[in-house]
């Protein structure tokens, strides 16, 4: 088997005054339309998609339609309480 990671280029998703190894999330657009997603912390482990699917992801992103998920009590939200 091939190995996927290859040729692809990685993005880290995280604020640009950050400092240190994360965890976050790094994203690389790969051949045939495909897109793939990988945590820091576990640069092995590669999820991929659609860049279709992804396009829809990102739209409902910019739409809103997962801010619950970053509400107090939701289980999902994330907080650094240094």
């Amino acid at each position: 088997m091939p190995d996927l990671q290859a040729g692809l280029v990685w993005t880290r998703a995280a604020p640009e005054d950050a400092e240190g190894p994360g965890p976050w999330i790094e994203i690389a657009f790969g051949p045939g339309e495909l897109v793939h997603l990988r945590e820091t912390g576990d640069p092995g482990r590669v999820v991929t998609t659609t860049a279709q699917k992804w396009e829809a992801f990102t739209r409902g992103v910019l739409a809103g339609e997962f801010d619950h998920f970053a509400e107090p009590g939701s289980g999902a939200l994330v907080t650094d309480d240094t």
